[in-house]
């Protein structure tokens, strides 16, 4: 899901190209999906993000969805309408460079064979001791953000599983510029932990 303005970002990319740590955000995320057992990639993208259409396109085994970009719901609804994507299907937010092929694995290994969808979350007491922003709650009053990672099922039945992390790499959506820099500085101690 890759068609929103991000305007809070106030970058001069659009957010899906807004680098973090010199790679652009979605090419992050693109290579978790292609590291994970995901077997089909599908962008969707939306006149709000020409420049990420563009690049999108380049990029080889990734199909583009063109939606209106009026928001999340509306974007999925237009994917779930093209009949050579169906369900079970991940959706994964574009601003999530924190986001690895093990992560991903391990969610649809617990999605399995289940007919329900899911919404993956993260306890706000993650993101709030990370120092990110805190864009929404899967309630009001609700202690779980969800991360914009979820498994859209086959049911029919507005049956939705919630999953719980306690993982950074699914914690720090960038919204805001600091959310950027602290993201760039999580994959630069991740490097240097690596070496």
């Amino acid at each position: 899901m890759c068609g929103g303005k991000g305007t809070r970002l106030e970058s001069p990319h659009e957010k899906p190209l807004h680098p973090i740590d010199g790679t652009a955000m979605i090419d992050r995320v693109l290579a978790a999906l292609e590291g994970s057992r995901i077997e089909t990639i599908a962008a969707a993208v939306s006149p709000n993000a020409p420049a990420t259409r563009s690049h999108l396109e380049e990029h080889d085994g990734v199909a583009t969805v063109e939606t209106a970009g009026e928001g999340y719901v509306t974007d999925l609804l237009t994917v779930l309408e093209r009949p050579e994507l169906s369900p079970p299907l991940l959706t994964v937010a574009a601003d999530l460079p924190l986001l690895e092929a093990a992560v991903v694995d391990r969610i649809l290994a617990a999605h399995g064979d289940a007919e329900a969808s899911r919404t993956v979350c993260v306890p706000v007491a993650l993101k709030r001791r990370l120092g990110v922003s805190i864009e929404t709650r899967l309630e009001a009053d609700d202690h779980l953000a969800p991360t914009g990672v979820n498994v859209v099922g086959t049911t029919d039945e507005s049956t939705t599983m919630t999953d719980v992390y306690d993982d950074p790499r699914l914690a720090v959506n960038v919204n805001r510029r600091e959310d950027a820099r602290l993201a760039a500085d999580m994959l630069r101690d991740r490097t240097a932990e690596e070496r």
